[in-house]
């Protein structure tokens, strides 16, 4: 399994409007054949910096992620609210096991 956390920063008078376009993303990723978990996470002493959990069967699956609709209208949208670059951090998932996703 492929993890992937992607570490966003987000203007604050663009969060509402952020979470919006993050979470139809997010349910977009879930009707993914290879996409496992889409989580979005806020962190709380922060709630302007989102975290992504991504768990992706294998990099094909994310690389499939990538090419869809709905991660483009995600990626265009969400753009110009960013206070940063995004920064994405890649694992290979230890446990559980492939099945316990």
């Amino acid at each position: 399994m492929l993890v992937v956390h992607v570490h966003v920063r987000v203007k604050p008078d663009d969060l509402e409007a952020f979470l919006t376009e993050t979470r139809r993303n997010a349910a977009g990723s879930l009707e993914e054949p290879g996409v496992r978990r889409f989580d979005v996470l806020q962190t709380e002493a922060d709630p302007a910096h989102v975290v992504l959990n991504e768990v992706y069967v294998d990099q094909a699956a994310a690389d499939a992620h990538k090419r869809t609709a709905h991660y483009a209208r995600w990626r265009d949208a969400v753009a110009p609210m960013m206070a940063e670059p995004r920064a994405a951090t890649r694992f290979e998932s230890v446990f559980p096991a492939e099945s316990g996703w």
